[in-house]
């Protein structure tokens, strides 16, 4: 996707859906559930099925029904951003704690194909990640961190691709 129009400059993760996430604590299962309770998620029509006991993995299920569908019998493009809008933000928050600062910069969604079928997202966040940024932020210190997000189907056919750029700083404290 080099020459995208929303500048996403790497392909698609076509990967398949895991089938060995991490192992979800009760603190996370608890979670899950009050995100797909909040208003703003919920109405996006997306669930978040899975989030890892150390916050650095999350799985969301866009499925298409009388909820995300739109005009055309496909997943509305604002239920496909929606559902995989505040993960990053979120996870980065939990594991970098509060002597940081995570606001969204910035974000661009590329369709590929309509999606028909229940879509998925996964979000991976690695230690090596979170350390470069502990590692590299002095107090009053800020950087962005871009991160590429596939929604797929079943078999891992890339429906859309969402580029996300976070805004991270850690407090002066």
């Amino acid at each position: 996707m080099t020459d995208s129009p929303t500048g996403v400059d790497r392909d698609p993760d076509p990967r398949p859906l895991r089938e060995d996430p991490p192992a979800e604590s009760l603190r996370t299962r608890l979670w899950r559930h009050g995100f797909n309770l909040l208003p703003a998620y919920r109405g996006t029509g997306a669930r978040v099925d899975h989030i890892g006991a150390d916050w650095r993995f999350v799985r969301v299920r866009i499925p298409c029904n009388w909820r995300t569908r739109n005009g055309v019998g496909t997943i509305f493009g604002g239920s496909l951003y929606g559902a995989i809008d505040p993960l990053y933000m979120t996870m980065l928050r939990r594991v970098l704690g509060d002597e940081f600062t995570v606001w969204d910069k910035s974000a661009s969604v590329e369709f590929l194909e309509p999606g028909r079928d229940t879509l998925y997202a996964e979000c991976e966040l690695p230690a090596a990640e979170t350390t470069a940024i502990r590692d590299a932020l002095a107090p009053g210190e800020s950087t962005d961190r871009e991160y590429l997000v596939s929604l797929v189907d079943d078999e891992g056919v890339v429906h859309a691709a969402c580029e996300k750029t976070l805004y991270v700083r850690r407090d002066e404290r």
